[in-house]
């Protein structure tokens, strides 16, 4: 199917036909995204267009699971309220949310270290709770890092040669690592620099729940290197208090490869690669950095 062009014009037609009492709300387009394309719609709501992903899964988890999650996190998450249906003019699923304010981490930054630590471990102990026996299960993410090996090596042609023992060693240590334990708890799956927004210096909301999945928590607490500044890792694993020596191992070795991940999607970006991301290289790198000084 050819691609469809969305434009501020295909969204307001679409509330029309669908949700008209919304169509008079300014549209404005939101850079960036690739499964999704999402609009600002008035002050508080934002439009989620399924552009990219190949299937409406993930826009139906957030729809059927955020509204259960977000009501018990300390932090804003956006929230369904509307649902848009596949119609003549636009055959996908598309979604009104609830805003986020804050500047996507991956343009802003983190200048007040130990809150934003403080704030992201307060955050993940309210989401880690175990998850019901319905709760969605990873295809592409969630296992053990011994069972990752083939996502690592592709990650790690992103690296330079004289890091690449580094980057390995810390990776084995999590192979080495002991295997999640407990039961399967709920978790985002996919924490980065453009799924988390900051204001005033720190983390202020949690975007994107389309990977959300039920299972080890390491993959979560990888965002103590890939989102924190340098020297806030400690702090964050005894704020969050639930991580033993297995889990931040294999979080370790999680964040190497989420690092390697950014690096090599900047890279697409400088040769014009589909889902490329140019300012995704330094991030990926600063956080590499951070992953291999275990601070």
């Amino acid at each position: 199917m050819t691609e469809i062009e969305i434009t501020a014009d295909l969204v307001r037609d679409l509330l029309r036909e669908q949700h008209p009492d919304l169509a008079g709300l300014a549209v404005r387009e939101v850079a960036g995204g690739w499964g999704n394309q999402m609009w600002r719609l008035g002050d508080e709501l934002a439009v989620r267009m399924q552009r990219m992903d190949p299937t409406p899964e993930l826009q139906l988890k957030e729809r059927q699971w955020l509204p259960v999650l977000a009501p018990r996190l300390p932090l804003p998450v956006p929230t369904p309220v509307r649902f848009g249906e596949p119609s003549e003019r636009f055959p996908k699923h598309w979604t009104v949310m609830t805003w986020v304010p804050g500047e996507p981490l991956d343009h802003g930054s983190i200048s007040r270290g130990a809150h934003a630590a403080d704030t992201l471990a307060g955050f993940l102990r309210a989401l880690h709770v175990e998850a019901p026996a319905d709760a969605p299960i990873a295809t592409d993410r969630g296992a053990h890092p011994r069972n990752c090996t083939d996502g690592f090596e592709n990650c790690l042609r992103s690296v330079a040669p004289d890091d690449i023992a580094d980057v390995r060693a810390v990776w084995d240590d999590a192979v080495a690592a002991g295997a999640w334990e407990g039961p399967p708890v709920w978790v985002h799956g996919d924490l980065h620099p453009a799924n988390v927004v900051v204001s005033d210096g720190t983390l202020a909301g949690i975007v994107d729940f389309g990977d959300m999945f039920a299972g080890d928590p390491a993959w979560d607490l990888a965002a103590a290197w890939v989102l924190l500044p340098a020297g806030t890792a400690s702090r964050f694993f005894d704020m969050y208090a639930h991580a033993d020596e297995a889990a931040i191992r294999r979080a370790r070795g999680l964040a190497a490869m989420k690092s390697l991940f950014l690096m090599l999607m900047g890279q697409n970006g400088d040769r014009g690669l589909p889902g490329g991301k140019p300012h995704w290289g330094p991030a990926g790198r600063a956080a590499l950095d951070r992953v291999l000084k275990g601070v």
